[in-house]
């Protein structure tokens, strides 16, 4: 039974109306968003035109805003806009569809402003502007606007979408714009297509970079944006008409043969039924020989050959994916495809390979997360002069994970670590080491034998000798 005091909705409600209402004054104090989240909250239970109104003068505050948001205030601006999204969704187009379709379009529309005085480096901001993508999509289905204005205006925002805000636009609105729309926004496209952005004289033109090539011209970046511009229009409408002759149309022959691209094609093309023109296309193009495969390629490949009948073949494709980069996808999509019975004996095969190849680490990082601990902790015990002390991330996951059943492999994991660091000197890491050395100290009772390892004590021992003149790190460690 939950507590009382627990900070739920049914306990804060036994406070009382009255008591609750207190402290949301108290609590919005200095508090500028929430404030606005309350006084949004009191508009929206009247009429749905007055809380457009104040949520269209937050829009316009917002727009006109031009100082660098730091760091440090980025959250509260993140808060803010996800307020006035949440306020137009559940406070104004549930009860006025096209009212709240307007004030999303200028929603999405701040994005230019925002991003231009922010640092989206989380992506968090372009999350919001993206899920306001997708409800416009939603709003517009309520709304049922003509599907003609609809595609002029998603014509007039694919050639604004400066930071990609509206990507994904014709996807989300393919309902509410639907077969009128759509080919009403591609003869907009194509017409596009023919205009070519005007080349100004020699002595007009302005320089906007330099780069491998030479000068980059203002007009040379237009050109090139309103060519992205329509191919990924046409492509998205081709999509959303199902016409795959359509979408391949956009890239050139040559264009075609890359992997990424063939692949894409390829996957429409066997979701067209046109499985032997996939195949024609995935012999056509040109995959990397390299170490890494393309993955994309290699799948698209994969299912072709499946619809092809060609099973065995597709066996072969996914082993070849997991020899090369010890993919588990690959793998269990392999044993899954094997006859009954066969799988376990495969799977074995599997681990043995895994457990000798090239990179130490590669096959540790595998084999954890098979799961196949008892093999990961055999690789660590016989490789662990090869364990890069550097890979942190994976070593102490690793070691956590090895700790219960395997300490002396997950012991050897964080000596590599506190090996590194001290070696290299890396002292703003020595916390970390100090840390690692007194975990290592708390398994050493666990071990009953170090076989050819050095003990804890005399791991310690050479620490000391070793590096004995780092009191930066010592001082951590008692």
């Amino acid at each position: 039974m939950t507590s009382k005091k627990t900070l739920n909705a049914a306990n804060l409600e036994t406070l009382g109306a009255a008591r609750l209402a207190e402290l949301l004054i108290e609590i919005s104090e200095g508090n500028a968003a929430a404030k606005r989240r309350l006084r949004l909250e009191l508009v929206g239970a009247g009429s749905p035109a007055d809380v457009a109104k104040e949520i269209r003068k937050r829009l316009a505050t917002i727009a006109r805003s031009r100082g660098f948001v730091e760091w440090q205030n980025r959250k509260a601006l993140i808060d803010d806009l996800e307020a006035q999204r949440r306020a137009i969704v559940e406070q104004v187009a549930k009860r006025a569809p096209n009212e709240g379709l307007e004030l999303m379009w200028r929603f999405v529309d701040l994005a230019a402003s925002v991003y231009g005085r922010t640092d989206d480096s989380s992506g968090i901001i372009s999350g919001v502007f993206h899920t306001a993508v997708a409800d416009l999509g939603e709003i517009a289905q309520t709304a049922r606007p003509d599907p003609k204005q609809l595609a002029d205006q998603v014509f007039a925002a694919l050639n604004r979408n400066r930071f990609g805000q509206f990507d994904g636009l014709i996807k989300t609105l393919k309902p509410a714009l639907g077969p009128a729309g759509l080919e009403h926004l591609k003869q907009r496209m194509v017409a596009l297509s023919a205009e070519p952005v005007q080349r100004p004289a020699d002595n007009q033109r302005k320089v906007v970079a330099y780069g491998s090539t030479g000068t980059i011209y203002a007009d040379e970046m237009e050109e090139r944006a309103r060519v992205s511009t329509v191919r990924l229009a046409l492509q998205a409408i081709a999509d959303a008409q199902g016409d795959v002759d359509a979408f391949i149309a956009q890239y050139d022959e040559e264009i075609r043969k890359a992997p990424k691209i063939a692949a894409q094609i390829a996957t429409r093309l066997l979701a067209a039924g046109r499985a032997d023109d996939a195949w024609q296309i995935i012999e056509e193009s040109q995959p990397r020989r390299g170490f890494w495969p393309d993955f994309e390629w290699e799948d698209a490949r994969i299912a072709v050959l499946e619809a092809l009948g060609r099973g065995d073949e597709a066996q072969t494709a996914r082993w070849a994916c997991f020899e090369r980069t010890l993919s588990a996808r690959h793998l269990r999509d392999y044993l899954k495809n094997l006859p009954d019975f066969d799988d376990f004996e495969a799977e074995q095969r599997a681990l043995d390979y895994a457990e000798r190849v090239n990179s130490a680490l590669q096959a540790i990082s595998f084999l954890v997360h098979w799961p196949a601990l008892d093999r990961a902790a055999r690789v660590v015990m016989q490789r662990a002069k090869d364990l890069d002390g550097n890979s942190y991330e994976l070593l102490t996951a690793t070691a956590q994970t090895l700790a219960g059943k395997y300490p002396l492999a997950a012991t050897l994991l964080l000596r590599a670590m506190i090996d590194f660091t001290l070696r290299e000197a890396r002292f703003k890491r020595y916390g970390h080491a100090a840390r690692h050395l007194r975990e290592c100290e708390a398994l050493a009772p666990t071990i009953q034998d170090y076989g050819t390892f050095e003990t804890h004590d005399a791991y310690l021992a050479r620490l000391r000798r070793e590096h004995g003149r780092k009191p930066a790190f010592w001082s951590r460690v008692t």
